[in-house]
């Protein structure tokens, strides 16, 4: 089976599961997007790891990195590979130092908690894509695209886009507002 690559595009409140999350993964090469809902806890897990977050000492997902690492293996590649009974399920495939390649089960979630901290590819199958995914819809521009331009808005009017653009489910535009909102805080 031909695998297709995922990114992570983003979080979102979960409107079907109160108290839960929508990781909204986006495939690379199409305009497909696979919601997965996770806990809150692996959700912040994830958003830690992908903003850089310094957290002082290990929290689970990267105690389980310096494990790997520790038993001189390193985690390749994350493969959603089914979903049984509404319930993704992933593998993390890893290799030894001895070149040995092993498959270890594990929740999707931790799964790309984990790919997220050792910055390795995500993919899925064309079976998964088929029941699970949904159609980007083209998002409006309403954010400027010139080099700079959201530099020059003040806070409010950033924070104003960025929920704008969380309501249209534009993570990218999102994260990219995110991020020069925390350039001007710092």
């Amino acid at each position: 089976m031909e695998k297709i690559a995922l990114n992570v595009l983003g979080q979102a409140r979960s409107e079907s599961a109160p108290d839960h999350f929508a990781l909204i993964l986006e495939e690379q090469k199409g305009g497909r997007r696979l919601p997965v809902i996770i806990g809150p806890f692996e959700a912040q897990a994830i958003a830690i790891a992908m903003e850089g977050v310094d957290t002082g000492r290990p929290m689970t997902h990267d105690l389980l990195k310096h494990t790997i690492e520790a038993l001189h293996a390193t985690l390749l590649e994350v493969v959603i590979d089914s979903i049984r009974n509404g319930v993704f399920h992933a593998k993390l495939v890893c290799r030894k130092d001895i070149g040995e390649v092993v498959e270890v089960d594990a929740r999707t979630s931790d799964a790309i908690a984990l790919a997220v901290r050792f910055k390795c590819p995500i993919f899925t199958f064309s079976e998964v894509m088929a029941e699970a995914s949904i159609e980007a819809e083209p998002t409006p521009a309403e954010i400027p695209r010139t080099k700079g331009a959201l530099q020059d808005y003040s806070t409010p009017q950033l924070e104003e886009l960025l929920q704008k653009a969380l309501e249209r489910e534009d993570y990218e535009s999102a994260a990219k507002i995110r991020d020069v909102i925390k350039s001007k805080e710092g």
